[in-house]
């Protein structure tokens, strides 16, 4: 059991071997080799050692009867022997007796009568040697051993310095790994293993997950029964709702290797790779099944096939998805190979992959609701050192919409803006200055703006207000501000749901598309003109009026008809248009009919409401920001008496600037238009109000993302 606790974490090798542990020699080995080398061919094939003498000195002593013999190698290399004459006339020195006898004595000490020379090539001493009675031998030796080694050595070092230099410079393009798959393998972890208890907010889906690996565990249990392992698991959510993160926790439960990698790790630049990585992938998992194989952001390799590319644009694409198939049809059920996936575009996959077989089960992850927000909030709260006013479930209320790393993000800039502060603790003030900051961005109070576009702006965003505060559908305006936000915003107005929702009537989607003109109409009305800051409310509220006419039947004209096309959602309203042009024609006649609607009644709610307009204007310019106590003193009560629960259950006790800095600022998302089931969960939005031209383009970015 302490064995499989123990954490190893493994690249998949690419020779394939089962075990993953294909030795790695690392590049510095390769020097210290060579190295040896060099050092054996100087201690143990170098020259014979002994006192060199000159050719001519040798003839000298040769004659004068110094040597005794002499052994002549390869024609030139002379060796040879002193006499005791040489010795006699002190020629040479016996060295001393305790010399010879130390241990690390050098060959020259050790045999003092030896010389050698080197004679010239071709000269004739045969003579003199017979003259003098010196006994001569002569050898020829061949060191093949030294000549290769010298000629190996450089070739070596060139081998190995080109292949360091090719690794350095493409380390994903190695010929002999180009097909091998990339997958990370996590076998057994222990340290900071990611388990189901740390997946808050997740409660079906995580009973779907922990059936699978229940089914790995001990499948005995369903197949005695006539069930069979599920072969692939999709887990399908927005952004941030967790999908990476119940995958890690699967692999933290499952006990089993699980195979890690991303759907761009297939693709490559050259033919075929893709293909074949998905080969060895499977290779792999099968020979350490039963195993988890996840890909994240699947729809990279698994796009609908032919959709939007020219012929032939994406044939590798396709090979990759065609070889992802045939693979998932391939292996065994009962060989225990489980495919897990995640993606937030669920609609662009190919039609193939999601069939039953292949894909059989997908998990839906959607944002958390006000439970699952609190369930979210305690786990990332628990490494925060909070105060006693914390009430996570009061913070849950105010973050409707939030997914996951939303809510994480949100306790990290609490905690920041807390540390800021120079504060022991966090309080409720950073969690509602931190929510303040996710949605609008970081406060920008040196932004030096004109005198006259502050009041533009005031008036534009008290206007929202207005309309926001005085109809029935809207929901409740919390806080309104001036001060500049973000990149483009110069003023938003806060706004939460009252509850969570999923539908949205006609009445309800008319109250907000007044709510979002709000902003022109009163400039239209104190000013006379109108400027670029309602660029981001006229698109949303052009999206609306779409959507309510074409897809929503909620034209009189058009009746109960619904045109888009949600298995092509790229084309609906492009050159595949399943509608007329007559259709079409009577389309843009109804979104302008029910906007131009709308913005009467904007008109005559603000005219009856003008002293409120402007005392609320004024009110602005000279605070800058009003929290919802601020609001109901000005106003008076809603009409229609709906507020969120316990907002005013007590008076902020601290004010800076006129601003409360305690009271319970509530999130707003913004709505997506497309979305039926999902209108009343995120429509409140930070409203991005006057703004240059140029700014514009940042609060369409916001728009689109906002509806992804």
């Amino acid at each position: 059991m302490a064995q499989k606790d123990q954490k190893k974490k493994k690249s998949v090798k690419p020779d394939g071997n089962k075990g993953g542990n294909a030795p790695k020699f690392p590049t510095w080995s390769i020097f210290v080799l060579f190295f040896i080398l060099l050092l054996a061919q100087v201690l143990f094939f170098s020259p014979e050692t002994g006192n060199r003498i000159k050719y001519s000195k040798f003839l000298e002593y040769v004659e004068q009867g110094y040597v005794t013999e002499i052994t002549i190698t390869n024609g030139v290399d002379v060796t040879g022997n002193y006499s005791d004459k040489a010795i006699s006339d002190g020629i040479i020195t016996r060295p001393e007796q305790e010399d010879t006898n130390l241990p690390f004595a050098t060959g020259e000490n050790q045999e003092f009568n030896k010389f050698r020379t080197t004679m010239l090539r071709g000269d004739e001493i045969r003579p003199v040697l017979d003259a003098n009675s010196v006994e001569y031998d002569v050898r020829i030796e061949e060191d093949w051993f030294s000549g290769i080694f010298v000629w190996l050595i450089p070739i070596a070092l060139l081998v190995v310095i080109w292949i360091f230099i090719f690794r350095k410079m493409n380390p994903g393009q190695q010929v002999l790994n180009i097909g091998k798959n990339k997958a990370s393998l996590y076998d057994q972890q222990k340290e900071t293993k990611v388990t189901f208890e740390d997946v808050a907010g997740l409660q079906e889906a995580k009973a779907e997950v922990e059936e699978v690996v229940e089914f790995l565990r001990s499948p005995q249990k369903f197949t005695k029964l006539g069930g069979v392992l599920p072969k692939g698991v999709l887990l399908v959510g927005p952004p941030g709702t967790g999908k990476t993160l119940l995958a890690k926790a699967t692999a933290g439960e499952a006990s089993v290797p699980f195979f890690s990698l991303s759907g761009s790790d297939f693709v490559e630049m050259f033919v075929g790779v893709g293909a074949a990585r998905v080969r060895d992938l499977f290779k792999q998992a099968k020979e350490k099944a039963p195993c988890i194989i996840f890909i994240d952001e699947i729809d990279s390799i698994g796009r609908t096939r032919g959709r939007g590319m020219a012929m032939g644009s994406n044939d590798e694409r396709e090979n990759t998805l065609n070889q992802l198939l045939s693979e998932m049809d391939g292996f065994n059920s009962d060989k225990g190979v489980i495919l897990m996936a995640a993606t937030n575009r669920p609609d662009i996959l190919d039609s193939a992959l999601l069939r039953p077989g292949r894909f059989d089960r997908q998990i839906m992850i959607d944002k958390p609701d006000l439970n699952g927000r609190v369930q979210i909030l305690e786990v990332h709260s628990k490494k925060l050192k909070l105060s006693g006013d914390i009430d996570l479930r009061v913070l849950a209320s105010q973050t409707p919409g939030f997914a996951g790393a939303d809510l994480a993000n949100l306790c990290n800039e609490a905690a920041l803006l807390a540390a800021r502060r120079e504060k022991n603790s966090i309080e409720m003030e950073d969690f509602q200055d931190s929510i303040e900051k996710v949605i609008a961005g970081l406060e920008r109070k040196n932004k030096l703006i004109s005198p006259n576009e502050r009041k533009i702006v005031a008036y534009h965003e008290a206007g929202h207000a207005i309309v926001g505060w005085f109809l029935e559908h809207t929901d409740p305006v919390l806080k309104v501000s001036i001060v500049p936000r973000g990149l483009a915003a110069l003023g938003y107005t806060l706004q939460t749901p009252l509850e969570e929702r999923f539908l949205m009537t006609t009445e309800e989607l008319n109250d907000k598309i007044c709510a979002l003109l709000g902003g022109r109409v009163a400039e239209e009305i104190i000013f006379g003109r109108i400027s670029t800051g309602a660029q981001n409310d006229l698109e949303r509220i052009t999206k609306m009026a779409f959507a309510m006419v074409a897809e929503y039947g909620m034209s009189e004209k058009l009746g109960y008809i619904s045109l888009k096309d949600s298995q092509n959602a790229e084309n609906s309203y492009g050159f595949n248009k399943i509608y007329s042009e007559q259709t079409s024609e009577q389309i843009d006649k109804e979104v302008r009919k029910i906007i131009d609607m709308n913005r009467d009644r904007t008109i005559e709610l603000l005219n009856k409401h003008r002293d409120e307009l402007e005392k609320l204007a004024e009110t602005l310019l000279d605070k800058e920001v009003l929290d919802h106590h601020a609001l109901r003193d000005l106003l008076g009560d809603r009409p229609h008496g709906k507020y969120p629960e316990g907002i005013f259950g007590s008076k902020p006790d601290s004010k800076k600037n006129g601003v409360s800095q305690n009271g319970k600022e509530e999130a707003e998302e913004s709505s997506e238009d497309s979305e039926p089931t999902k209108e009343a969960e995120k429509n409140q939005e930070t409203e991005k109000k006057p703004k240059k031209d140029s700014e514009s383009t940042s609060d369409k970015k916001e728009s689109e993302e906002s509806e992804a």
